[in-house]
């Protein structure tokens, strides 16, 4: 039977979503691993029975099953050729919460963070924690026998599972396993009893021991345990369907207690020491991980060391107490909460940040987590050390090292024959070095294709063999998770960089930080799927995967897009593809993966790069030319701003003008300016005393729609000792033609710019609108790579509040004393910083926070038709709410035009400019 009539079979027995296009084929080709497995379809069941219809279906067809949470395994068992299933869309729910019994039930699609928020308002919590618990799953969790920071506490997945229920391949009634539960397949007590031997002296005694299947949790002083012996199986065996876990006390304070150490070995020798002080978490990274070492004792290796207790008081004794024990070149003990927040995220941000050298040089997962036991991690780094250099690779190891369990990338080349030998090499040497030192060779996320192969080197021939009875046991027909464990594919097939082009495509950014390649930009995309998380936070990214839900808006669902694009095997079309183009209209352009993406992800240029591509030598959408063309179309109406917007007043002609131009109908049009800035700034007589000048840039939105941000700008600027010179008419950032994929007219207008701005060396260009001072500071040298001038005006730019603190420290702003909200710019967020923003307002005594994420409206994407109700989504994510629930008076700050545009539109209240509420404080 072929594909079509399995898709048909399946539609018609399954209440739940059933896709076989390309869009949803190629968003799970891959996994946060090396491998790529492209499946025929996706099913997102909808309950327990849909996964048996699904499973029952699949065996008659034939077809392989691979079930899949977040899609953030490392080791490529989240991948399939058959049929995906995908728990994330519907089966979510914590179905039951008992604090008496500290239980919980919940569906393989709870998102972990989900259920730790439901076991909150109990005191509770569930254990094990890996970094990416804000969108791995619980079936996820289940699947890889998940551990985290605190297992020394708390312990792995398997050791906070009661009991599950699971379908077997080809359906039929679901097992309820567990301890003491009388539900098993056929055999499988049988099988325990004939191998008690083996299975008593086969495994080795760690804490971070997950490698193969647990057998050991049949013995009969263990139970016997079945749902033990299923976890970290890695959807081999059975699919869950429901599971019943165990809940943990949360300590009513915590600390955190930094030790610094002269090196990654003796920070390793020193964790085994600590565990008898009962900590919750000893975390280990050296300083080849560290980006910014801010905040950290002196060191060349770091402990982060989390203490419990019921009292903040109690919680910090506890840290000092392991303090004075430790025997530490430096340390320090924190409790302030954001500060811990902080810290915690350069050790949760690891597993993206590794994956790119100090030098920009790309590094692999592989043998990302491997565990020895706790007093052989400082010989085992040694040793590992060694072997990388001995194979002339390169890797920054990191992680769990309380368990002994260590997280690297390594500096694989996984493009060439001659790269993908040196892999196999280098993963046989590995393996043997983990044996030796009596370790696992997976130490978290399970063994899937990239160490499978390799489990007769840590178990013997005789124990593997019972993995594969074990297996049939469950799956006889062998459809669940094939080539995964058992019988396991070569840890060297199914890369998923062999189906990339060989050499660079042709594009229009420079690429700088990814030597040009395009195909290696998009590489960048390793799968942690940090822009997955659904709640608001400090993070922009990603704004259309909140307001949607759906993979195919989120980073890493365009950047899968863009890679089988490149590919060319299930997106077909390349640059004119219709599945890349749909997922990316969405896209805000926010810029928010660029600085909150762990790899640096930048989909906003990817978006531009592809619209140029996508429309070259065809129509664009309206929007395109009339949002797209705005400098020009704005510079034309000036002089008629007056009649304009009385006619815009006229109903139907505005409602022609949306129409025309593309744009929702529910939008209002803006209001032209009758005096633009530049026309006030030449009529304006200035002061005769004259500071060293500063360049303010006339940006089209300050210039002709809100030109009373520019002027307050020139009074806070020549009241700090400045003298503001506007440049030459005609510069133009090109924001808008690059937001709309327009890339040849973007860099005919730069060159334009940067033949009128001749700036002397070292004079400060101030960019009042966030948005134009990240294009002419990022967007402008990458696009005119080759133009050293392109290069200099980018790093003249500053905001006002960094001119102001960098060339006027001495001044002095007026003190306004009063509260404020609104909104930091997302482009200001991912590429100028607000740092120095935050200065200015304390000193002016403006206090409250500004929210983060993106305002919705995003330049021209929320002006566009059939972008409302994400926009809409967009801004009640953080920005509506916080201004919703500030008190009566606060004032509201909004410095990009689109921020203010979108409150206004959508709550009737108007934002201001930092600069116009500084101004109105100066003239008292």
């Amino acid at each position: 039977m072929s594909a079509t009539d399995l898709v048909r079979d399946l539609a018609q027995a399954v209440h739940g979503d059933v896709e076989s296009d390309a869009t949803a084929r190629a968003l799970t080709t891959m996994d946060a691993s090396n491998y790529r497995r492209v499946p025929q379809a996706v099913v997102a069941p909808r309950d327990a029975a849909d996964v048996a219809e699904t499973l029952r279906i699949c065996r008659e067809h034939a077809t392989p099953v691979v079930p899949r949470g977040g899609g953030t395994s490392i080791a490529g068992q989240a991948t399939g050729t058959g049929v995906v299933l995908d728990f994330t869309r519907h089966m979510r729910r914590v179905l039951d919460l008992d604090p008496v019994s500290r239980t919980a039930v919940v569906q393989p699609g709870v998102v972990l963070d989900d259920l730790r928020a439901a076991a909150a308002p109990h005191g509770l919590t569930f254990g094990p924690d890996p970094s990416t618990h804000s969108r791995c799953t619980l079936g996820g969790m289940i699947g890889n026998n998940s551990c985290g920071s605190h297992s020394v506490a708390w312990g792995t997945t398997a050791d906070n599972l009661r009991s599950l229920r699971v379908v077997r391949y080809g359906g039929g009634d679901a097992l309820h396993v567990g301890r003491g539960l009388p539900d098993a397949p056929p055999g499988l007590h049988e099988f325990a009893a004939a191998h008690l031997a083996l299975l008593r002296t086969g495994f080795p005694a760690l804490p971070r021991r997950i490698s193969g299947y647990a057998l050991d949790a049949l013995l009969p002083e263990h139970g016997p345990d079945p749902a033990r012996a299923l976890c970290g199986s890695e959807g081999t065996l059975a699919v869950v369907t429901e599971a019943t876990v165990r809940l943990v006390e949360t300590p009513g304070a915590r600390a955190l207690a930094v030790l610094g150490y002269a090196d990654e070995p003796a920070a390793a020798e020193a964790a085994p020491g600590l565990l008898p002080h009962g900590p919750l978490t000893v975390e280990g990274m050296a300083a080849d991980l560290v980006r910014e070492p801010a905040g950290l004792p002196r060191g060349g290796a770091w402990l982060f060391v989390e203490t419990g207790g019921a009292t903040p008081a109690e919680a910090r004794a506890h840290a000092e107490r392991i303090l004075r024990a430790a025997d530490a070149l430096d340390g320090t003990v924190v409790t302030d909460p954001a500060a811990m927040r902080t810290l915690w995220r350069i050790r949760e941000d690891a597993a993206g940040t590794a994956t790119r050298m100090p030098d920009g040089t790309e590094a692999w997962p592989g043998w990302e987590d491997c565990a020895v036991p706790p007093a052989r991690l400082g010989p085992y780094l040694r040793d590992f050390r060694a072997l990388l250099a001995e194979h002339g690779l390169r890797g920054t190891p990191y992680g769990h090292f309380g368990d002994g369990c260590i997280h690297v990338r390594i500096d694989f080349d996984l493009l060439t024959e001659q790269g993908v030998a040196r892999f196999r090499r280098f993963s046989e040497d590995q393996a043997g070095l983990v044996v030796a030192h009596g370790g696992s060779l997976s130490g978290e996320h399970g063994d899937g294709q990239a160490r499978a192969e390799l489990l007769p080197r840590m178990y013997g021939d005789d124990m593997v063999r019972l993995f594969e009875r074990f297996k049939d046991l469950w799956d006889p027909d062998g459809g669940l998770n094939p080539g995964i464990l058992a019988r396991p594919a070569r840890l060297d097939e199914n890369l998923r960089f062999a189906v990339l082009p060989g050499r660079p495509v042709d594009v229009a950014f420079g690429y700088p930080n990814d030597g040009g390649d395009f195909s290696a930009a998009v590489r960048r995309c390793v799968g942690v799927a940090k822009c997955r998380t659904e709640k608001a936070g400090p993070d922009v990214m990603c704004p259309s995967f909140r307001a949607t839900g759906e993979e195919a808006h989120s980073t890493r669902g365009r950047a899968r897009l863009l890679h089988e694009m490149l590919a060319g095997e299930v997106v077909t079309d390349g640059w004119r593809s219709t599945e890349v183009r749909d997922a990316l209209d969405l896209c805000l352009s926010c810029k928010g993966c660029r600085t909150d993406c762990p790899a640096g992800v930048d989909m906003a240029t990817y978006k531009a790069e592809f619209l140029h591509h996508h429309y070259r030598r065809r129509l664009r959408p309206a929007a395109h030319y009339a949002m797209g063309g705005l400098p020009r179309w704005l510079r034309m109406a000036a002089p008629f701003a007056g009649a304009l917007n009385a006619l815009a007043r006229i109903g139907p002609l505005a409602a022609l003008v949306r129409r025309l131009g593309g744009i929702d109908p529910r939008r209002t049009l803006p209001v032209l300016a009758r005096q633009t800035f530049r026309s006030w700034a030449r009529a304006r007589r200035a002061p005769g005393a004259a500071g060293p000048p500063v360049i303010l840039w006339p940006d089209t939105f300050t210039d002709h729609l809100s030109p009373e941000a520019g002027r307050a700008a020139v009074r806070v600027l020549e009241s700090a000792g400045g003298t503001p010179v506007l440049p030459a008419r005609g510069v133009c950032c090109g924001l808008t033609y690059v937001s709309t994929g327009r890339l040849d007219a973007a860099r005919a207008v730069m060159r334009r710019t940067l033949d009128r701005m001749e700036p002397a060396p070292g004079t400060p260009v101030v960019v009042l609108e966030p948005s134009c001072a990240a294009t002419l500071r990022t967007d402008l040298p990458e696009l005119l790579p080759d133009d050293p001038r392109a290069a200099g005006l980018g790093a003249s730019v500053r905001t006002l509040a960094q001119y102001l603190e960098e060339y006027a420290p001495e001044w002095t702003p007026p003190r306004l004393d009063r509260r404020v909200a609104g909104q930091t710019h997302c482009h200001q967020h991912a590429v100028l910083g607000d740092a120095a923003e935050r200065r200015l307002r304390e000193k002016a005594g403006l206090t409250g926070e500004l929210s983060g994420g993106c305002c919705g409206l995003a330049g021209n994407f929320g002006f566009e038709k059939g972008h409302w109700d994400v926009s809409v989504a967009c801004a009640e994510d953080q920005l509506l709410p916080s201004v919703r629930a500030a008190r009566p008076g606060t004032e509201l700050l909004a410095d990009g035009f689109s921020c203010r545009t979108q409150l206004e539109q959508l709550t009737g209240l108007r934002a201001r400019h930092l600069a116009e509420v500084l101004a109105e404080g100066l003239d008292g």
